[in-house]
């Protein structure tokens, strides 16, 4: 049996789990809220730290409505991945009565934490606000633009072969005429900002605004295009790109055709809901390094069938065509069963990771929450439910007709997803999440009670082997680890680890079948702490 004990102790969660494996290889522990309290919690975001994987920096819109009305933006804070968090319902970045929530997050090359959100009724647009103290304390507000919108998002470059290392880009679509995607940067961790642009003069209707980084460090900006007339039905996907850090644009207002699910699901107690295109690429070191995946909640529209379903698309060549409708639920078709939100990311093992809604094993006033999970870029999926409890979905109000929240999210860290989604089976929406561990692709952690003398590489087993080895090692002390795989004439195949590892015994599993590797005899090596180790292994098909 999984069990939790929850211990809430001046505003810090602290998590204790006992995982059990699930089917397909993935290890799934028990859900839990971040952040328990009484502050409504929706519009969940999750990111990762570039440098420290135990950082992690997650945000929603929080509302409070007693003794008044009052909107801002969760700081919600783990440097333990996961096991505890800390923060505060309320963005504190001056002046905090004036913020619109719709909040964006950010970790740049630094570890500054960076935070845009909308203004006020009375003082609309773009904001931002960074912390250098992991969001303990935040910065007064600088204005980006003062365009009315619905949300803007960010992307921080934190590749230091980059020539643009270190810059964070923006991009939000304009709500009033004429119609834009809005779009800046900064290269000093949001203390200031390049004038603000457009990426098209075209006056379109559109929505979303999604933005992202490409292998080699392309700038990607995606949304919906939607009808000039209500119910403003989202019809397709834009795309732009960027090869020299948003100076000049390539904008395809028409990539492909959608027909999204935005409007009300009268039979989840009359919710708003979108179909709203979210975006991710692979930057893995593995062959589908490059691939840009976008993922939409759609129904009537080839394959999605006449309940909604998630459907995603993929290019391989910087977006200038995109494959055919991929239909990532796998319940029946027209089983009348409704998945929608989505939220999307692509592991370093090149893994594409999709939560959304659904709610197929439970009644259609209610929903849960699933993770489909592609090994082979997104031409076929595994499906785990990964809450351990459905949910009645319900407006919050004070927001709009319907309102609930418009996105969930999902990042990886190594071998590590962690989902975030909004949730009121507690009476108020709060932001839960659950960590999944992924051993069957890459590392399962086990570390030693003792720790080890001495730093040592361990010869692989089984050896000879196909298609899959486990590699062993033993550190003294924790340290900043790397091992990567090596062929005989010492071209790299693949980087298995990049980052911080606490001291003690760890495994690591090589699937070689994930690299098209033919016989041979091939290295691996470890480094870390100014040694290095390296010994070879056999690969017989």
């Amino acid at each position: 049996m999984i069990k939790n004990i929850f211990i809430l102790t001046a505003s810090v969660l602290i998590l204790n789990t006992v995982s059990l494996p699930q089917g397909g290889g993935l290890i799934i522990r028990e859900n839990y809220r971040i952040f328990p309290g009484n502050t409504s919690q929706s519009e969940v975001f999750i990111t990762k730290h570039p440098n420290n994987p135990e950082i992690l920096f997650s945000s929603a819109n929080t509302l409070q409505f007693i003794p008044t009305f009052f909107v801002s933006e969760g700081v919600y804070v783990s440097t333990n991945s996961g096991s505890s968090w800390y923060g505060s319902d309320t963005c504190k970045g001056a002046n905090i009565f004036f913020h619109g929530g719709d909040p964006s997050i950010a970790i740049d090359k630094n570890g500054t934490f960076i935070l845009t959100r909308k203004g006020s009724t009375s003082f609309p647009g773009v904001f931002s606000h960074f912390s250098t103290d992991n969001g303990l304390t935040w910065s007064t507000q600088k204005t980006i633009s003062g365009d009315e919108l619905e949300r803007a998002t960010i992307v921080s470059d934190v590749n230091p072969n980059s020539n643009f290392y270190g810059r964070t880009y923006i991009c939000w679509a304009k709500i009033v005429p004429p119609y834009q995607i809005g779009f800046s940067y900064s290269n000093d961790g949001a203390q200031n900002w390049a004038s603000s642009g457009y990426l098209s003069n075209e006056n379109l209707r559109r929505a979303g605004g999604e933005i992202a980084l490409g292998a080699n460090n392309e700038v990607y900006v995606c949304w919906a295009g939607v009808t000039s007339t209500s119910p403003f039905t989202e019809v397709r996907v834009g795309f732009a790109s960027s090869l020299n850090g948003g100076t000049d644009w390539s904008v395809n207002e028409n990539a492909f055709a959608m027909n999204g699910i935005v409007g009300i699901l009268t039979e989840k107690q009359s919710i708003r809901v979108n179909g709203l295109p979210r975006m991710a690429v692979d930057l893995s070191n593995t062959s589908t390094r490059g691939t840009i995946y976008i993922v939409t909640s759609q129904k009537n529209l080839f394959p999605a069938g006449s309940d909604p379903d998630i459907i995603l698309r993929k290019s391989t060549n910087g977006g200038q065509t995109w494959s055919e409708g991929i239909r990532v639920n796998q319940d029946a078709l027209n089983n009348g069963k409704i998945q929608f939100f989505t939220g999307i990311t692509v592991d370093e093992f090149g893994g594409v990771n999709i939560i959304f809604y659904d709610d197929r094993n439970t009644t259609s006033d209610s929903t849960g929450v699933f993770l489909a999970r592609s090994t082979d870029a997104g031409n076929s999926w595994i499906e785990y439910k990964i809450s351990d409890h459905n949910f009645k979905p319900a407006a919050i109000g004070g927001l709009g007709q319907g309102y609930m929240g418009d996105n969930i999210d999902i990042t990886s860290v190594g071998n590590k997803l962690f989902p975030v989604w909004m949730d009121n089976s507690t009476g108020t929406y709060q932001i839960w999440s659950v960590p999944i561990v992924i051993p069957s692709v890459g590392v399962e952690e086990e570390n030693s009670i003792s720790v080890p003398n001495e730093f040592d590489l361990k010869q692989n087993y089984p050896n000879p082997f196909n298609p899959g080895t486990t590699i062993e090692f033993d550190l003294p002390k924790s340290a900043n680890v790397l091992v990567k795989i090596y062929d005989v004439t010492g071209k790299e195949i693949v980087s298995l680890i990049n980052e911080f590892r606490q001291s003690g015994n760890h495994k690591i599993i090589f699937d070689a079948s994930r690299y098209g590797l033919s016989s041979g005899v091939y290295f691996y090596t470890l480094a870390a702490e100014g040694i290095t180790k390296t010994k070879s292994m056999i690969m017989l098909k």
